[in-house]
């Protein structure tokens, strides 16, 4: 698979998204740079189409690809993101081929590539001297499905997918849920059985890689292993909806793809029957859908490149509120034009069909061909309503923002944040550490326990809501830093002198950086750690790291786990949140 390493992925369906897809692509990889064409194909290439979207006015790393040879056998995705990193090299993509001694690794720019050409080509990694040389990108999926078909076509008719006594086609709402809630129908007793014996495997994982043989203390953490839950249905308060033909046929529809890019098919099917989707959102898509069907305008195509409206974002609140935000590509329309546009649809939402749709913050994102691969860079334009929504949780006010972080189940977040709480074991001279703090909700909760609480995000704009929430709050004992964690959290941690520090990571997917874990383990004052893992299979290398024996890399005294716990953010899906409470291993008390 090809991995995102950056900071953000995109939330669009953009010409990086659809790169992406096509290096997810499970064919064979000899095939992968034999279908591209030669140099003296590139006209023929133009007439199919079929690499359309590598031109140079838009962004996707797909054209700053290279190809690593000569490879050490057995190493992973981490091994190889360390290895360019610490070569001062920053990959966007990285896939890797099972069993195999190459990779394919993107970069976001001409310069980091030729950067890499240079540096990586001929250096030795375990004994393995490295060659480097360009990769050629591979073929749009659907445009490569479309002259397949045309060529089967010319042939005759394509075989019939559906033999004689074959059940017909289902229906397209449970197409959809089997996509996008792939347990709806599993007895949730057997999810949440499925989710702890997830969790369990990480957790055996995790002793196994340590080379530890206290079977005692992995038996307590397994036997102590629970997965909370709040509510099965319609817990969602974010959710991000394209704008596409509908797989029935309608046009200007506002739903979920029923397939990916790399399948061949850009349809999507609304989410009036899906059971994760709150029904305040649900009502937004319904009046949202009406209004693009009313204009002149029709949706983006990321195959032709052409059409306008491209995604609806929708945020709710248990106070009632609805955040609705649209992007939209603007093609060659002046100002005049999207100025129109605007306020038709500031009074179709306050005035007009949509006045009952909820809606209390609406905003418009121009969002034409990518030319960088952030997406949070596009200003958001408030069209109409309040610039932020309001949340409540744990009793507590919190403001949100359109790019701000806020865990999409708020009721499961609750319990979340209270095992939390319960775990640190604070006082009021502890500090409390809040790393990748987004809107400052978990060091918020509970700053009244502690003397000091230190947040730090990478998002600006969710460091200014955090700030705006510890007002709303009356908190005066919270501060906020805005950077990346691993060069903000050092010199933090560094500056802390207290006898009682307590961190609290929370970090996106990939996991930390290797230099907020190096810097943890360094700093032998802080004695207690609880680590917020929405991905434990990708934490994973944290875990390890935490809680291995010293060495030259890992400075520091180990850390071992002590409690494990799950919270089920994400009910009809496979996906858990896991709650790991590690201690400081006390040599001294060992002895």
């Amino acid at each position: 698979v090809m991995a995102d390493v950056s900071d953000g992925a995109a939330n669009q369906p953009t010409n990086e998204d659809k790169s992406d897809d096509v290096s997810k692509d499970g064919g064979d990889d000899d095939d992968f740079v034999s279908k591209v064409p030669a140099e003296g194909e590139k006209e023929k290439a133009s007439d199919s189409s079929v690499y359309r979207y590598i031109k140079e006015d838009l962004f996707t790393s797909e054209i700053y690809k290279v190809e690593i040879r000569n490879l050490p056998k057995f190493i992973g995705f981490n091994d190889l993101k360390k290895f360019l990193s610490k070569h001062g090299l920053n990959p966007h993509k990285i896939k890797l081929i099972n069993r195999q001694t190459f990779a394919f690794v993107t970069f976001k720019n001409e310069e980091e590539r030729d950067k890499a050409m240079k540096m990586v080509h001929g250096m030795q990694w375990k004994g393995q001297v490295l060659s480097v040389r360009l990769a050629k990108p591979k073929a749009d999926p659907i445009l490569r499905k479309r002259v397949r078909e045309e060529g089967e076509g010319e042939g005759g008719p394509p075989p019939s997918k559906r033999a004689d006594g074959e059940e017909e086609e289902e229906p397209l709402s449970v197409q959809l849920a089997n996509v996008v809630t792939p347990l709806w129908n599993v007895p949730y007793e057997e999810q949440l059985r499925r989710k702890e014996k997830h969790c369990t495997k990480y957790l055996s994982c995790l002793f196994f890689f340590l080379n530890t043989d206290n079977l005692l203390q992995l038996t307590f953490l397994i036997s102590s292993l629970c997965v909370l839950c709040y509510r099965q249905t319609e817990y969602r308060n974010k959710c991000e909806f394209l704008m596409s033909v509908g797989a029935d046929g309608e046009d200007k529809t506002i739903g979920f793809r029923l397939g990916k890019y790399k399948g061949g098919s850009c349809a999507v099917v609304g989410p009036a029957q899906t059971c994760h989707v709150s029904a305040e959102a649900k009502r937004v898509v319904e009046d949202f859908q009406k209004f693009i069907r009313t204009t002149a305008y029709s949706v983006y195509s990321p195959e032709t490149y052409e059409g306008h409206w491209k995604q609806l974002t929708v945020r709710t609140t248990r106070t009632k509120q609805a955040m609705a935000i649209v992007f939209f590509h603007p093609q060659k329309l002046d100002e005049d034009e999207l100025g129109a546009l605007k306020a038709s649809m500031r009074e179709f939402f306050t005035e007009g069909e949509g006045k009952g749709s909820g809606v209390t913050s609406l905003y418009f994102v121009r969002e034409g061909q990518r030319t960088s691969p952030n997406p949070e860079s596009l200003p958001c334009e408030l069209v109409a309503g309040e610039t932020s929504i309001h949340e409540e949780l744990l009793g507590l006010k919190f403001q949100i923002s359109p790019h701000s972080f806020f865990q999409v189940n708020t009721g499961a977040a609750e319990l979340l944040y209270s095992a939390v709480g319960e775990w640190a074991q604070l006082d009021q001279d502890s500090v409390l550490l809040d790393v990748c703090c987004g809107t400052g909700t978990i060091g918020i909760s509970l700053a009244k326990r502690v003397k000091k609480v230190i947040g730090i995000e990478l998002s600006q704009e969710a460091v200014e809501d955090a700030k705006v929430n510890a007002k709303l709050n009356g908190l005066n004992n919270v501060e906020f830093h805005c950077g990346k964690a691993e060069d903000v959290f050092p010199n933090i941690l560094n500056a802390v002198v207290s006898p009682s520090v307590t961190a609290i990571v929370d970090p996106p997917r990939a996991g930390l950086h290797t230099k907020v874990i190096l810097a943890i383990r360094r700093a032998e004052h802080l004695k207690r750690l609880i680590y917020v893992s929405c991905n434990a299979k990708a934490a994973m290398t944290n875990f390890i790291d935490l809680c291995r024996a010293p060495s030259n890399r890992v400075r520091g005294a180990p850390f071992r786990p002590v409690r494990a716990m799950a919270v089920d953010l994400f009910p009809q899906t496979m996906h858990v949140e896991m709650l790991l409470l590690l201690e400081r291993v006390d040599y001294k008390s060992q002895e």
